[in-house]
């Protein structure tokens, strides 16, 4: 066909006609379940997380396709890690993070992860650490605790070497000269079904992860690691009050997987900005004494370097 200027501007005209007629492209959306991988164990505070937002998805109908929880918490987050950075479809992939974000790569130098690479998403708050003892111990403060500890032969249990409650405990050893034995599990979940079946003599645990045990009577805090002391528990004592300036917080967040389009991060972004300011997520931190901390994507990039900046110091001083 002869393409004359007549004829060219009349098929200018018909394109142009029919972008009218069909609009601004649509927002991105799923095209398939979404893989909601959680960098922990069945039962844990992250897993808890994600199933709780999962199910806020749902009930309230915010996505088009579901959120698929799925549990990947070997080599103590690396499993997740190799997931997401290998990820075949990054824009159907994100994943519920802890503070092993920031270990795991630091301990595994192999792995050749950068946290800096992955998508900001959403920091759901975070989530102070307590020392748990079982009640039949018949210890009930922090100094009791310290006796206890020195007579020697003392267990305890956590989620692995350089996770986040053994870099409390190697705090604990060095700044009261105690000697230890830790014990690791897959998961937090197991640490405090462990502790409330008396196989471990103490752990440092989240309050989610010990809530069902605490609310039975089976296990007592004796200390938080907070700046403040949690509304929860109003009569234990933080570590600060004891004379050491130290806290320890596990992030809850929502991080993207590497390589994750700028329009598939910004609808996960509102998703997940949208179950943040919902009633249930507001009642569901207050009940499990999450402490609101809200950032956009570039505070959270921000975040993310501090955090590697402190755990590199902490590891450093359990000797990793």
């Amino acid at each position: 066909m002869k393409i004359t200027k007549r004829l060219f501007v009349k098929l200018a005209g018909a394109t142009a006609l029919a972008g009218m007629i069909a609009g601004p492209a649509a927002a991105w959306e799923p095209t398939k379940p979404v893989d909601f991988v959680i960098m922990a164990g069945a039962g844990g505070g992250a897993d808890q997380i994600a199933r709780f937002i999962q199910s806020v998805a749902e009930k309230k109908d915010l996505t088009n396709r579901p959120l698929v929880p799925n549990n990947k918490g070997g080599g103590s987050g690396a499993e997740a890690l190799i997931a997401l950075n290998g990820a075949s479809d990054p824009d159907h992939t994100i994943l519920v993070t802890l503070n092993s974000f920031f270990t795991t790569p630091l301990r595994q130098e192999n792995l050749g992860i950068d946290v800096q690479t992955f998508s900001p998403i959403a920091m759901m708050g975070v989530d102070p650490f307590v020392l748990w003892v079982h009640k039949d111990s018949g210890i009930t403060s922090f100094e009791q605790w310290l006796e206890e500890v020195k007579k020697g032969d003392y267990i305890m249990g956590g989620t692995g070497k350089g996770q986040e409650d053994s870099l409390v405990i190697t705090y604990l050893e060095q700044a009261f000269d105690l000697d230890i034995k830790y014990i690791p599990y897959k998961g937090g979940g197991a640490v405090a079904k462990d502790l409330a079946g008396k196989q471990i003599m103490a752990t440092v645990n989240n309050p989610a992860e010990t809530k069902g045990f605490y609310a039975a009577g089976d296990v007592v805090p004796l200390l938080s690691f907070s700046d403040e002391r949690m509304p929860a528990f109003p009569d234990v004592p933080t570590l600060k009050e004891k004379g050491h300036d130290f806290s320890y917080y596990n992030q809850r967040a929502v991080v993207g997987a590497p390589g994750q389009s700028d329009e598939a991060a910004a609808y996960y972004q509102d998703l997940f900005k949208t179950i943040y300011d919902s009633q249930e997520w507001q009642d569901y931190m207050t009940t499990e004494s999450l402490s609101p901390l809200w950032m956009s994507p570039d505070e959270q990039k921000a975040y993310w370097q501090t955090q590697v900046e402190r755990h590199k110091e902490l590891l450093a001083a359990m000797g990793e």
